[in-house]
């Protein structure tokens, strides 16, 4: 499939690029800014889907919108047509509007009669065209001070720069890069036809979030270096913003320190904490240290070698029954405590133990639930 991509070099352009050359049945034509309209029909020679990305979205010119949107959209169209003409092709085209198209400003007005165009090519040459009124659109490369709240949040938070908030009350509905672009290839492929209600085909899942709970998430994972507490980023909207305000790390900052406590016995680093399902940290042993000798009430963990060779011992505080076990760096496998159970490592190798540690609860000064016993 040969696949036309207009405003290729745009924050959505660049991602579903992306996507396609990652793909050996698709050949991707790039139409950007440098390039002249007039390439057009050239480009879209044996083309057989085209991605409408390209538009204006901010500018002082406000006469810039019409040019940018609806006359581009109606140059496009009319190179598609001259190619179905003269072909016979059915070229199908997926047009990346906006949720403003039904607002009452000089912008949405030029991304409505974009639409027109688009619907109107589909009634003469009974193509299939497919438009998404997107709303914000967050993620990777987007550019920020533009356009995007999220963008111009992650860049300044992350450099220490202010940000300004009218009304931290007001609602925003986004929509994040990945399910846009997804969406987008479920099209193509012919995995999926719906269209909304209203005509305009949809993305999924949207998000609705206020501008001041956006700005407390974002500023939540600045704090994560320094609490190492990390929020709960593994689906749903956390998880998008998340990768997103990584992406905006410069690379001077893409590193951080922790603190590391030493002593005779060797060293320990809390690397991360969870809110609600424990922390991860790691320590070293020297040669012949033991490490331990206490117990929990309701505190576990789990222990990974990672290298070196140690030996965990055992003692029920109610039974006395023991037991004991050696694994080293050399075999992934877990050890895990019981509470009731005092327990201690010894280094009984030649070389330093290194050993990465899971608790299932953060570690509380206040009420630590360890209790020291000597095995």
């Amino acid at each position: 499939m040969k696949v036309l991509i207009t405003g290729s070099d745009g924050f959505i352009g660049k991602n579903l690029r992306l996507y396609l050359i990652e793909r050996k049945d698709i050949d991707v034509v790039c139409f950007t800014r440098s390039d002249e309209v007039s390439q057009l029909p050239e480009l879209l020679k044996d083309v057989d889907y085209v991605f409408h990305l390209a538009g204006i979205n901010r500018t002082v010119d406000q006469a810039e919108y019409m040019m940018g949107n609806t006359n581009l959209t109606k140059i496009l169209c009319d190179a598609v047509g001259t190619v179905v003409s003269l072909t016979g092709k059915k070229v199908t085209v997926l047009y990346a509007s906006s949720t403003q198209a039904a607002c009452d400003n000089v912008y949405g007005s030029s991304k409505l009669g974009a639409e027109k165009l688009l619907i109107e090519l589909r009634r003469i040459y009974d193509l299939p065209v497919y438009i998404f009124r997107l709303p914000n659109v967050f993620g990777k490369w987007c550019k920020q001070n533009y356009n995007s709240v999220v963008a111009t949040f992650c860049h300044n938070i992350i450099r220490g720069l202010p940000i300004h908030i009218a009304d931290p009350d007001s609602s925003i509905t986004l929509a994040y890069i990945d399910d846009v672009i997804e969406c987008f290839m479920r099209i193509m492929d012919g995995e999926d036809t719906r269209a909304g209600s209203n005509g305009f085909d949809i993305v999924a899942p949207l998000y609705t979030i206020t501008v001041g709970e956006l700005a407390q998430k974002i500023f939540s994972f600045k704090e994560g270096r320094s609490t190492l507490v990390v929020e709960r980023v593994g689906t749903g909207l956390m998880r998008a913003l998340y990768s997103t305000y990584i992406s905006y790390l410069p690379v001077d900052l893409c590193t951080y320190s922790l603190k590391r406590h030493a002593d005779a016995r060797g060293s320990f680093v809390e690397m991360l904490k969870t809110r609600d399902s424990g922390q991860f940290s790691y320590f070293t042993a020297h040669p012949g240290v033991t490490r331990g000798g206490h117990y929990h009430h309701s505190k576990t963990e789990k222990f990974l070698v990672i290298s070196g060779r140690a030996r965990f011992k055992f003692k029920h505080m109610q039974t006395g029954q023991s037991y004991e076990l050696i694994t080293s760096g050399d075999v992934a496998q877990v050890v895990e405590t019981i509470p009731g159970w005092a327990h201690d490592i010894t280094n009984v190798g030649r070389d330093d133990l290194i050993v990465m540690l899971w608790a299932n609860e953060i570690f509380d000064e206040d009420n630590p639930d360890t209790f020291t016993h000597s095995l």
